[in-house]
């Protein structure tokens, strides 16, 4: 009943009048947040004093400003919380403090009112958190879940939401591998539980949509890990994003939620009994690369070639050393600058209007996003969505319908990214320059070198991709009776992208181009699908506790389509793209059509005692269309429990520092079928002749679901009013019967077949995450918020690993993404040169003599952010920081010594004598060995400052008589510079040559009306 006293205000005020006249004028034992004394009761017109004090659980609280409602006349408390104000009876005092949950009291003709207010911090506890099919109350859940808001992801300058996940969620690790717009991220909840890479993508889930979130393939290869099916989401219009992780989180989306779950939902309209509102924000400004290495220049290059070249004693010749005989050796130019140094311009515009009525409420909104480029070269992205989402509840309360609906629409062009940015670091620096006089590239010294051109050649070389993306859903539910109510859930997605690629002989020099011949090239990707979800929704109330339970079936169908088409041969440049015109033309990719059908059961009991014992069961059963007729179906189940021990009768009377204190539990298991459809059956292709078919894949009706088990055990901890918060967790997941590619000998004509092995991975680890309010004062406030995850990652058991092809690439016991390395002994002491370790002594080298193993992964990773306030002016940031091994940067695999770049610290080691160069084979060779040691990997971690934001709100005194609401100005910044031991560029992808994350600064405003 407090509970419920503390979070409604109409409550409050029919318990205040019930003691008023009922019980006057005793109000001592009112529940927290209302007024429990007074001297007398005046009159309601008539002007008077009324005086008292305000308090908060730990005492007095200085500078509460205390307001007459609908007034500007009011007073503040002072250091002893006392406060006086003239009033009249009839009218209403309204508490407000920073950091406090506001408070609105009828005078009712006191003269004395004294009030405790209940801090904000509190109410976190009573946020309702979103679990999919059901929400629950932030300090009743019994699972892992994780949440960001609107206000931690609208102002942040990014495409993806996932990007604003970085640094903020224990347990969730998001790498922004390429600073390409529109690129996907990768994202890993609680580690890798398969042995296949495309086997970990999570379930995103979008106002109760589902959706593939497997990148959407580029046959061009435009962007390196495939378009991100969330970049055509307006950033602005999600409301909040909550990654669940555990097994009683995730189990009820069965095998679908194996490797977590990402759970978007949008903005809705602002309430029932609202006026129209208007939101426009904008912002404008600026991206580039942040991070580059220290290359050498052209007196250091011309040195260490000259000298390589020595060492093997020969004279250099123009057909291996043109950068010698034929360029200009005094000539120097800073290729990372020439080539990534470029300013890209970023403009963003949103507008939204809401509003609503006692039965209807809507929310429309629609945005545009540009960015540019830092090549020099023409690139650009450009997204533009629009959002719909109407609400409406009958008068009688038991029918009420929700549309949601997104569009978006994306384009990029693209040119020759990925090469620019290897070549930036590789060209040597006295490399001949880019234009002529005229400004038409050059090519007359580039022809001389037999692995250069002129760089910016690929910018006749253009991809241009647009995506469409429909995402529409539709809720209805109805009150059977009390308690008990129906549900259906509709919803439809439908994602197109297509590429048009040209390729013209321009790219090449001129005396080349007679031989090469104009190409062009279209690709097409289709994604479309449909659920539907009836859902039984039941609550009641049995003894002391509450039952809370749901049963539900989902129809979901999915259907992909997806073809390119290459042709060459055009007479004309003018004609390229428009097949009809090619000399000859043919197919790539899938061009075949593919269904997935997926039906399930699912249900959910939840039940709590006396508000203190929860208990969570969640159960689905799973058919998929992946598997033969014998093995479509499996079930997946889970149990959660927690203990809210606070609530406690011994707790309450001897700890009163400790506001909030839970351990809870869950064990349960998920499945997952992310392999390719029809793998179960045999396939055939035609064959190039007529009347032809030959097998392309082998039946294998047997093999079923991987299975997850997963256990965690947490404990939540508030203090001091929850002024400090903590949670800390321990988890471990097993995935068990691996769906891999089982091998097959040679003679049967198939190198594998589709198949279950007996391997197990477990990723376990550690999870914290804390909360302070630093200071609470009526105009400063300063709150900490801190994470860090320590995952760890085994393959615990794989029978028959030497028989199978991942016989170099796993090694049981250990992480699944190691390297296999060969242990370097130093330099031999003759030659200079590398040696590692031959060592079964055969004289050759290979997987045989790896017997270093390093883990790739993330040791630990986490971040820390800070929200600071004062009289308006708002400052937040977030670091982010991650501890990890990588390889030496990819860019330079070439030996020292080679007509290619090299990273500073090379020629300083040469210079002391601790680097031998020589322009021979058994340089190389052993180069390359040494490549391939322990020695080649490094220390990659990194300290970053992920996001600054500064804003300022302008008062409302300067607003009035305006019509605005409110007036915002802001600046905010991403990835503004990074610590780290690395001498590589791209920290978040360290064995990749793609543009790193960009740094962005923009500044904007936001208006609401």
């Amino acid at each position: 009943m407090k509970n419920s006293l503390e979070n409604t205000s109409v409550m409050r005020l029919c318990l205040l009048l019930l003691c008023i006249f009922i019980s006057p004028p005793n109000y001592a034992h009112l529940p927290h947040g209302h007024c429990f004394h007074d001297s007398q009761i005046l009159g309601s017109q008539q002007h008077y004093l009324l005086t008292g004090t305000v308090t908060d659980s730990y005492g007095p609280l200085p500078g509460v400003h205390v307001l007459i409602k609908g007034t500007d006349a009011g007073t503040f408390t002072n250091t002893k919380g006392n406060y006086s104000i003239t009033v009249k009876g009839s009218e209403t005092l309204v508490y407000s403090y920073l950091g406090y949950q506001t408070m609105e009291l009828p005078i009712l003709g006191r003269t004395t009112m004294e009030v405790e207010l209940l801090s904000e911090v509190t109410e976190l506890q009573e946020v309702e958190v979103n679990a999919g099919y059901y929400t629950v109350k932030e300090r009743e859940r019994t699972g892992s879940i994780s949440r960001v808001t609107a206000e931690e992801i609208e102002l942040q300058p990014i495409v993806s939401p996932l990007e604003a996940l970085q640094g903020r969620m224990a347990g969730v690790e998001v790498v922004q591998s390429s600073g390409v717009s529109g690129n996907a991220p990768t994202i890993r909840i609680r580690g890798r539980n398969s042995l296949r890479d495309e086997g970990n993508y999570p379930l995103y889930i979008i106002d109760g949509v589902p959706i593939n979130s497997a990148p959407i393939e580029e046959y061009q290869n435009i962007f390196q890990n495939g378009w991100d099916p969330l970049s055509t989401l307006n950033v602005s219009n999600i409301e909040s994003i909550e990654v669940l992780k555990d097994a009683d989180a995730t189990s009820i989306y069965g095998s679908r939620g194996a490797n977590g779950v990402v759970l978007i939902t949008t903005k809705k309209g602002t309430g029932y009994n609202q006026k129209t509102q208007v939101e426009t924000r904008w912002y404008s400004g600026f991206a580039q690369v942040g991070r580059k290495m220290e290359i050498l220049n052209t007196e250091q290059y011309i040195n260490m070639r000259r000298a390589a070249l020595a060492n093997a004693g020969r004279e250099p010749n123009p057909d291996n050393d043109w950068d010698l005989l034929l360029w200009d050796t005094d000539r120097y130019t800073d290729w990372p600058e020439e080539l990534l140094g470029g300013i890209a311009n970023i403009t963003d515009i949103n507008v939204s209007t809401s509003g609503g009525n006692a039965t209807t409420y809507f929310r429309l909104g629609g945005s545009y996003h540009k960015e540019g480029t830092v090549f020099p070269i023409s690139n650009s992205y450009n997204k533009v969505t629009a959002a719909i989402n109407l609400g409406h509840t009958s008068e009688n309360q038991k029918l009420a319908i929700n549309l949601s609906v997104n569009y978006g629409v994306d384009k990029s062009e693209a040119s020759g990214v990925h090469s620019l940015v290897q070549k930036a670091y590789q060209l040597p620096p006295n490399a001949p320059p880019l234009y002529n006089e005229d400004h038409s590239l050059h090519w007359e010294e580039w022809k001389y070198s037999s692995v250069y051109d002129n760089p910016l050649a690929a910018q006749r070389s253009i991809a241009n991709g647009q995506g469409n993306n429909l995402l529409a859903n539709l809720g209805l539910s109805y009150n059977l009776f009390p308690g008990l109510s129906v549900k259906t859930n509709l919803g439809y997605t439908f994602n197109i992208r297509a590429t048009k690629t040209k390729n013209p002989n321009t790219i090449v020099a001129p005396q080349l181009r007679e031989d090469i011949k104009h190409v062009g090239a279209q690709n097409y990707q289709k994604r479309l699908t449909w659920i539907v979800e009836p859902q039984l929704n039941y609550r009641s109330t049995i003894g002391k506790g509450n039952v809370d339970a749901l049963l539900g079936v989902t129809f979901q169908q999915n259907e992909s389509d997806g073809f390119g088409i290459r042709g060459e041969g055009y007479v004309s440049e003018t004609l390229i793209g428009y097949m009809p015109a090619a000399e000859v033309y043919n197919t790539y990719g899938e061009g075949r059509y593919v269904q997935y059908n997926y039906n399930a059961v699912y249900g959910r009991f939840g039940y709590n005692w006396q508000k203190k014992y929860f208990f969570n069961l969640t159960g689905r059963r799973d058919g998929s269309s992946r598997f033969g007729p014998d093995k479509r179906f499996a079930n997946f189940w889970a149990a959660g429990f927690a203990w809210i021990f606070t609530e406690e009768p011994i707790l309450k009377q001897n700890f009163p520092f400790l506001s909030f204190g839970k351990l809870r539990g869950s064990y349960g298991t998920t499945g997952s079928d992310q392999i390719g459809d029809y793998q179960f059956l045999d396939a055939y292709e035609a064959t190039p002749g007529p009347n032809g078919l030959y097998p392309t894949q082998l039946f294998n009706g047997d093999f079923a679901w991987e299975e997850n088990k997963k256990i965690e055990t947490a404990l939540e901890m508030g203090l001091l009013n929850d002024r400090i918060t903590f949670e800390v967790s321990w988890y471990r997941n097993r995935s068990s019967n691996q769906l891999v590619g089982y091998p097959l000998p040679a003679i049967t004509g198939f190198t594998s077949v589709q198949a279950n092995l007996p391997a197990t991975v477990e990723n376990r680890g550690w999870e914290l995450e804390l909360a302070t309010s630093n200071i609470r004062s009526t105009d400063f406030h300063w709150q900490t918020f801190f994470n860090i995850s320590i995952p760890r990652n085994t393959l615990l058991r794989f029978p028959g690993l030497d028989q199978t092809a991942y016989a170099n690439v796993f090694r049981e016991g250990y992480p699944i993404n190691i390297r296999l390395l060969y242990q370097y002994t130093g330099t031999d002491p003759d030659t200079g040169l590398f040696q590692v370790m031959d060592v079964n002594g055969d004289g050759t080298f290979d997987y045989q003599d790896r017997t270093v193993i390093k883990e790739m992964g993330r040791k630990y990773f986490g971040g820390i952010s800070n929200n600071v306030s004062y009289m308006g002016i708002g400052l937040s940031f977030l670091w982010e920081f991650v501890k990890q091994d990588a390889p030496k940067p990819f860019v330079f695999g070439h030996a020292p010594g080679d007509p290619y770049n090299r990273h500073v610290d090379d020629y300083n080691e040469w210079e002391d004598g601790d680097l031998y160069i020589e322009s021979s084979l058994v340089a190389k060779r052993a180069y390359n060995l040494d490549q391939q040691s322990d020695r080649s990997i490094i220390d990659a971690s990194f300290l970053r400052l992920r996001t600054l934001s500064l804003s300022y709100d302008l008062p409302k005194v300067v607003l009035k008589n305006t019509g605005i609401k409110n007036f915002r100005i802001f600046c905010s910044a991403q990835n503004l510079f990074t610590i780290s031991p690395y001498p590589g560029f791209n920290l978040d992808s360290p064995s990749n040559t793609s543009l790193p994350p960009l740094r962005m600064i923009t500044t904007g405003l936001q208006l609401n009306f």
